[in-house]
């Protein structure tokens, strides 16, 4: 805020939100803070660039006046966001009754011996403000980000969604494969852990009857070898 005799300025910087290919326009606020009329004038160091409505004008004792200013459409970024232009207001005491229409240029010329204001002011490129991210909003109420639709009412489907749903699909209809294989599976483990016990019931039942014969027939041996090997071989498939 600049506070001079005439007029109060807010703010002292032109902020632009820096857009490619759009006009952005910001506002001053001057407030007539005298008990006169005070004529001001705005002027700029790059003309063609800027447009200020109103640039010239009368402001009566404590009133109040909104300038806007608007930067032209830009074709490419500068260089580090940075921007040289300046502008320069100027205000100095009319006469009663004076309009806009009866500015002129001499009246804010120092060498006749008016007393002019001035206050100079920077252009400033800020980012521009964040739009919401629809895709993201998409998913958290749950809907797909498979496509969306644009303001004039079309789809806009994006390229990898065909690709992701069909991979999707595929992997659902595998499932039930994959569920009947380690059902199988769980019941041929099953099977062995039974068996396994069966013969291990079979082969205490020989060993009591080993020790009740007091002797260990050579065929008996090799039965309970041959039923060690295959009690290992069905755990170890399980």
């Amino acid at each position: 805020m600049s506070t001079g005799e005439l007029l109060q300025i807010e703010p002292l910087e032109l902020q632009f939100p820096f857009e490619l290919k759009k006009q952005i326009s910001c506002s001053l606020q001057l407030t007539n803070k005298s008990d006169a009329y005070v004529a001001f004038k705005v002027k700029t160091t790059n003309p063609k660039k800027y447009s200020v409505r109103p640039n010239t004008g009368v402001m009566i004792p404590h009133s109040i006046c909104e300038v806007v200013v608007t930067m032209q459409t830009q074709k490419e970024s500068p260089p580090d966001m940075q921007c040289k232009d300046k502008f320069l207001l100027q205000s100095v005491v009319a006469s009663p009754g004076l309009t806009g229409k009866d500015v002129t240029a001499e009246m804010f010329n120092k060498e006749s011996g008016n007393r002019v204001d001035e206050c100079k002011l920077r252009v400033v490129y800020v980012p521009p403000p964040s739009a919401p991210s629809l895709v993201h909003e998409g998913l958290e109420e749950g809907y797909s980000p498979a496509a969306s639709v644009s303001i004039n009412g079309t789809v806009n489907q994006y390229p990898d969604s065909n690709v992701n749903s069909k991979q999707f699909t595929e992997n659902n209809e595998s499932i039930p494969e994959v569920q009947a294989l380690v059902s199988r599976l769980t019941e041929e483990k099953q099977s062995a852990i039974r068996l396994n016990n069966k013969l291990e019931r079979e082969l205490e039942i020989l060993r009591q009857q080993t020790r009740q014969s007091k002797g260990a027939p050579l065929v008996l041996l090799i039965v309970a070898g041959l039923i060690g090997i295959l009690i290992g071989y069905l755990l170890k498939r399980g």
